[in-house]
């Protein structure tokens, strides 16, 4: 298994060398005057980077005997140094803390036994959000430090429903199909189409669908079940109607699908919570949007919240990971102010359950017209079904993305398309 996963890394990722003097001066040490030296590996100097800058600042400020060393890689760089060192068996070139994104977790996890402190006796997971918990669960020991959250909303123009006669109560707990047709309504009214979405490259609205039903890919033993997954065909048969009812454009990738919205030509987005800094790019649409829950599927027992996307903290098995961990636990489990200041000043949504009282989560929002999104994500947020999303999501991504557009237009049905994708996938991981 261990050999088949490395073959897989390596043709997602590339190759990449490993243990260069670079990245050796990287890790972890004690310099002349004992001070103790931590290395974290972050991507995003604009998000992730500056928030671990500041836990650093807040803890060293209170122990001036560590030094925290905050390096910025691209995520697809950092995941490429850790399976490369780790498939060398040259943990010491990796850093002491390193971000993980969610859907990769059980990858790493899994491949490299041991090479990850498990943090049971250190972090108090009941204070933070559950489904953030079994991505980084491997036999009862869970290894992470859950940081951001990825909770979903359906974002709408609140002028684009006021030209349309359209009240907003009407988008309160939705199903995907009832959005639909307000999205033809809207479209007659105004003549703006509905939502722009990219799952024919990117199913991430297919992912926030299943989770929603507290499905996934894989079954709870970890084997792909596509075929017999009735909320991933349900997904797939509302992405259909989505893509075939008119009201939705067709968005090729990330600036496509941005454009759709900051530009004003759609009414409505439904994603993930960090979308909100793309929302505010554009100052004349501040006091226009408002945000309610993410809508259900029709035909399969689900709710209307889910996730997509998110990340958390991992502390790789080395010398120095008791104070690691203890500057974990300080900042990131502990600290409500911490979670308060990087809500105000990024708009970062962390699974800390406690801080979610801070004054920052109560406060109205201008750019919505006043309303308090962030309490509203907070409380949408616990309601997000738990899955464990296994080790495979990226070629589970491309299996279903191989068969989706035959699907969308006709060409294939769903049953044929779920069994074909299901023997992709099996025939690239086994």
């Amino acid at each position: 298994m261990k050999k088949k996963l490395s073959v897989l890394f390596l043709m997602g990722l590339g190759l990449v060398a490993c243990g260069t003097k670079e990245e050796k001066n990287e890790t972890a040490k004690v310099d002349e005057n004992s001070k103790k030296v931590l290395t974290v590996w972050a991507w995003d100097k604009n998000f992730n980077v500056p928030i671990m800058e500041k836990a650093a600042k807040i803890y060293s400020e209170k122990n001036s005997d560590i030094e925290i060393k905050v390096v910025d890689h691209g995520r697809d760089d950092i995941e490429q140094k850790i399976h490369t060192s780790l498939s060398a068996n040259a943990i010491n070139t990796l850093p002491d803390i390193v971000l993980i994104e969610d859907y990769a977790a059980q990858k790493f996890l899994t491949s490299y036994p041991n090479s990850f402190m498990p943090l049971n006796d250190v972090i108090d997971y009941n204070e933070f959000a559950k489904y953030k918990i079994p991505p980084m669960t491997v036999e009862n020991k869970t290894y992470g430090v859950p940081f951001d959250s990825g909770v979903t909303g359906l974002f709408y123009r609140r002028d684009y429903l006021k030209e349309a006669g359209i009240p907003e109560e009407r988008l309160q707990n939705i199903t995907w199909k009832e959005l639909i047709e307000i999205g033809k309504e809207v479209k007659a009214k105004t003549g703006k189409q509905l939502m722009a979405d990219m799952a024919l490259h990117d199913p991430g609205i297919i992912r926030v669908m299943m989770q929603s039903a507290g499905s996934w890919y894989f079954n709870e033993k970890g084997e792909v079940d596509f075929i017999k997954n009735e909320a991933l065909k349900d997904a797939i048969l509302t992405v259909k109607d989505l893509f075939n009812s008119g009201v939705v454009n067709q968005a090729s990738g990330w600036g496509e699908w941005v454009s759709n919205f900051t530009s004003g030509d759609v009414a409505t987005i439904s994603t993930g919570a960090w979308i909100i800094g793309s929302i505010k790019t554009e100052n004349s649409q501040s006091g226009k949007w408002g945000v309610a829950p993410i809508p259900r599927l029709e035909d399969t027992k689900s709710v209307n919240a889910s996730n997509l996307g998110g990340s958390s903290w991992y502390i790789l098995n080395k010398d120095n990971k008791e104070v690691a961990a203890k500057f974990m636990k300080s900042v990131f489990a502990e600290n409500k102010e911490f979670y308060n200041e990087i809500l105000t000043e990024r708009g970062a949504i962390g699974t800390f359950l406690p801080s979610q009282t801070t004054a920052a989560y109560e406060a109205p929002d201008v750019f919505f017209d006043n309303q308090k999104v962030y309490q509203d994500f907070s409380k949408w947020m616990k309601e997000i079904p738990s899955v464990n999303y296994g080790v495979y999501v990226r070629e589970a991504d491309q299996a279903v993305v191989s068969v989706l557009k035959y699907i969308v237009e006709g060409q294939m049905s769903v049953e044929e398309g779920l069994e074909k994708a299901e023997a992709q996938l099996k025939s690239q991981i086994q």
